[in-house]
C-alpha cells in the first residue's frame, strides 16, 4: 500500500558505485555473446523497519556501452538505434518497485513496473538486500524478453527467414546497488 511506502526512510541510489550489467547473444552463434554495461542516472529505495517497501530508478540509456570497449567495431551504435532502443528518442528507462516480498533472511522477491521505449510491463525478480550503518546494498538477476518492449529486430519470432542470423529474444540484467541515507 502506498501510506506504508511513503513511512519508509528514502535512500538515494549511489550512482557511481551501482552497476548495471546486461547480456544477450545471437541465437545460434554462441561466440557473440554480447556482455555490456547501463548506468543508472538517479534513484532511490524506501526502507522501512530494515526492509526495502519500494523505490524508482532512471537508467540513462546514452551510457550503454559494451563490455568489450576495446573492440572499435562493436556496433553500439546499433543498439542505441531505432532497431534496438532508440535512444535519442526514448533516453531514459524507468524501474518503480510495486511491490517486494520476503523470501528468507536477506532474500527478497521484487515486482515493479520497467518502462523501456516508453512501453511498460511488469516483471518480478529474486533479489538480495542487506541494509547497514545507513548503506543498502541490493543485487538482483532478471531475464527479460525484449520483444515485450517493441525490440523486435531480427527476432526468431516475428520474422521466420533470419536462419542463424536471429539474435535471442533473451536479455539477461545483473543489478548491483548501492544506496544511502
Amino acid at each position: 500500500s502506498t501510506s506504508s511506502v511513503s513511512s519508509g526512510q528514502k535512500y538515494s541510489i549511489d550512482t557511481k558505485e551501482s552497476s548495471i550489467t546486461w547480456e544477450g547473444s545471437m541465437l545460434f552463434d554462441f561466440e557473440e555473446e554480447h556482455i555490456g554495461y547501463v548506468y543508472l542516472s538517479k534513484g532511490e529505495l524506501m526502507i522501512e523497519k530494515g526492509q526495502l517497501v519500494g523505490g524508482t530508478a532512471e537508467i540513462d540509456m546514452n551510457t550503454i556501452e559494451y563490455g568489450d570497449k576495446e573492440n572499435k567495431n562493436t556496433p553500439i551504435k546499433h543498439l542505441k538505434s531505432a532497431d534496438y532502443f532508440d535512444v535519442e528518442k526514448f533516453p531514459v528507462s524507468t524501474f518503480t518497485i510495486t511491490e517486494v516480498a520476503s523470501v528468507s533472511g536477506e532474500n527478497i522477491k521484487i515486482t515493479g513496473d520497467l518502462t523501456i521505449k516508453g512501453v511498460t510491463n511488469p516483471i518480478t525478480f529474486p533479489a538480495k538486500i542487506a541494509v547497514k550503518d545507513g548503506i543498502v546494498k541490493a543485487s538482483g538477476k532478471v531475464i527479460i524478453d525484449r520483444t515485450q518492449w517493441g525490440i523486435r529486430y531480427r527476432s526468431g519470432k516475428f520474422y521466420d527467414n533470419l536462419a542463424d542470423n536471429a539474435v535471442s529474444d533473451e536479455i539477461e540484467i545483473h543489478m548491483k546497488i548501492i544506496a544511502k541515507k
